[in-house]
């Protein structure tokens, strides 16, 4: 038999399913059980009212419609109260329930030959729930059921034959088997599924890994160069719906001369370190992308111009003063070009635009952050 997936024997999520699940079973089970007792008064109604009858009509309704009626009613009742309040002795409660049900219904109809073979439902109704020691506690039920009705009811004994007594015990034993060999493919079946959702479920989270790192930069742990410009074609979209952004290209000062001088690998030290600024500086609802190189690419949202010059001024302000123990002490300085997007000029010339403002932060001095409007 099929292992269970681990995952599923720890999940809370999984296990609380499968407990409302099993107590909408045992629910239907009770709701089938008031239609069975439905069915069964109509039926003897009907049989008295229209049909030839040997019982009066004192002896019928009492004792064969009204008693075993409220019986059944009572011992149904009795297992909804335990669903509601002991639901841990809800399986023993509804097989317990059926088993009685049906010795009243073949006690009722004893006349029927088949009659006895009501007895064989609640076996194969204990498949539902996959538990073979359900499946054989119930089966035990329908045999004491049986015995007692067959040792102490005379009337019911006088309609069987040997044949109907070995007939129904094979039925019975027959019954078992089939039922458990239901569960039991029941069972690898629910395992298939389990491990098939389990496997379609690590796929997605692997698919969802490699989207995101397909998405991000290595090293930076940024956007990248392809993401930004995803980024930036629906930015351009929404700002022609009016909700305009802001464009920034940050640029880290003689980064040649970083690498030239202590290596490549204190100058990808310097790319993180200025990527966490930039990460920490801006808003959930900005983009940070690397560009390319050591540049960066921002785009900013829900603000005015100068909120976004504030915050990439911020960006040049605090890496300006903070120093590196890799560039024995120094600190790296950026610089910066921004411009607002306008539906007056394209994607490209707003980037052009603001490429050119990097460029002039570049031949004025660097370690600053230029503007259409003004330069710092």
């Amino acid at each position: 038999m099929k292992s269970r997936p681990n995952r599923y024997f720890s999940d809370p999520s999984f296990a609380a399913i499968e407990k409302q699940r099993q107590f909408r079973y045992v629910r239907g089970f009770i709701w089938t059980y008031w239609s069975v007792i439905g069915a069964h008064f109509l039926a003897q109604l009907f049989a008295f009212l229209f049909l030839p009858y040997e019982a009066t009509a004192h002896e019928f309704y009492l004792r064969i419609l009204l008693y075993p009626t409220l019986l059944m009613c009572g011992i149904t009742a009795a297992a909804h109260a335990i669903l509601v309040k002991a639901e841990r002795f809800s399986f023993s409660s509804i097989f317990f329930a059926g088993t009685f049900i049906s010795m009243i219904i073949v006690h009722l109809n004893m006349d029927v030959r088949i009659i006895a073979a009501v007895m064989l439902l609640p076996i194969f109704a204990s498949a539902l729930f996959f538990r073979l020691s359900l499946t054989w506690f119930t089966t035990a039920l329908q045999v004491i059921g049986f015995c007692v009705l067959y040792r102490w009811d005379f009337s019911f004994r006088s309609y069987m034959s040997d044949f109907d007594l070995i007939a129904i015990v094979l039925f019975f034993a027959l019954s078992a088997v089939a039922a458990s060999y239901i569960v039991v493919s029941g069972r690898d079946l629910v395992f298939d599924l389990e491990a098939a959702m389990f496997a379609q479920q690590q796929l997605l989270v692997e698919k969802t890994v490699m989207s995101q790192q397909s998405k991000t930069d290595a090293l930076t742990k940024l956007y990248n160069h392809m993401s930004f410009h995803e980024f930036y074609d629906k930015a351009i979209e929404f700002a022609d719906r009016g909700a305009p952004f802001h464009l920034a290209l940050i640029d880290i000062d003689n980064f040649k001369s970083i690498n030239d001088t202590f290596g490549h690998r204190v100058g990808d030290t310097i790319l993180a370190s200025v990527a966490r600024v930039i990460k920490d500086r801006i808003s959930p609802a900005d983009i940070a992308s690397r560009y390319g190189g050591e540049e960066f690419a921002l785009l900013l949202f829900e603000q005015s111009f100068e909120e976004a010059y504030g915050l990439v001024e911020g960006i040049r302000a605090e890496l300006a003063k903070s120093n590196h123990p890799e560039l024995d002490g120094r600190a790296v300085t950026v610089s910066v070009g921004i411009k607002s997007y306008s539906n007056a000029f394209s994607k490209e010339r707003l980037f052009e635009d603001v490429d050119a403002l990097l460029y002039e932060a570049k031949r004025t001095g660097k370690n600053k952050v230029a503007s259409e409007a003004l330069t710092v």
